[in-house]
């Protein structure tokens, strides 16, 4: 769908040749001398690398119409994860690539926002945090507490995180989902 440069909001996704970008900030520039202009900041919604791009106003370009849907995580088939639509309780095969990140941070029965666009995935919303279980990490030694000392713990999903020294095996911690860093035992 042809969209004019003065129709743009934030979070609008544009298909541009260089690919499907999500307008992050914008600015209509109206210059004593020449013709106004469109000065706009766009995100990669695949990559998340960002442009600043300035458009003439009244340019055309390509809206795209990103569907995002809940779908809920299920289980492995091979090394693809199998995703069922929490509405329509349809299944989808999804290829690791296509999570990106969001992967790591992904255990059975989770929830996450599937951004789609002509049938393809391409960017996965998860809560700001999520609870894993770690598995395995080094044994927190007594009389050991050197403050902000760190060492690395594996969660379920394979994910290894910087933990501090008393999380021991079995225990939950909350990760940040943006950052992958600990945010506090559960």
């Amino acid at each position: 769908m042809a969209v004019t440069t003065n129709d743009l909001r934030n979070g609008m996704t544009l298909d541009l040749p260089e690919g499907l970008f999500a307008v992050v900030e914008f600015q209509h520039v109206k210059p004593g001398k020449g013709g106004a202009f469109v000065r706009t900041k766009l995100k990669n919604v695949r990559t998340g690398a960002v442009l600043e791009r300035t458009f003439r106003a009244d340019e055309r370009v390509e809206q795209a119409i990103v569907d995002k849907r809940e779908m809920q995580y299920l289980y492995r088939d091979g090394s693809d994860y199998v995703f069922m639509d929490t509405g329509t309780y349809d299944q989808m095969q999804v290829p690791p690539a296509s999570l990106g990140s969001a992967a790591d941070f992904l255990k059975e029965g989770d929830s996450a926002v599937l951004q789609v666009y002509s049938g393809e995935i391409v960017g996965v919303d998860l809560p700001a945090a999520v609870e894993l279980a770690v598995t395995e990490t080094e044994p927190g030694i007594q009389g050991d507490r050197v403050s902000g000392a760190r060492k690395p713990a594996t969660v379920e999903t394979g994910l290894v995180v910087q933990v501090p020294l008393f999380v021991n095996p079995g225990d939950r911690i909350k990760v940040d989902t943006r950052s992958g860093e600990y945010i506090t035992r559960a």
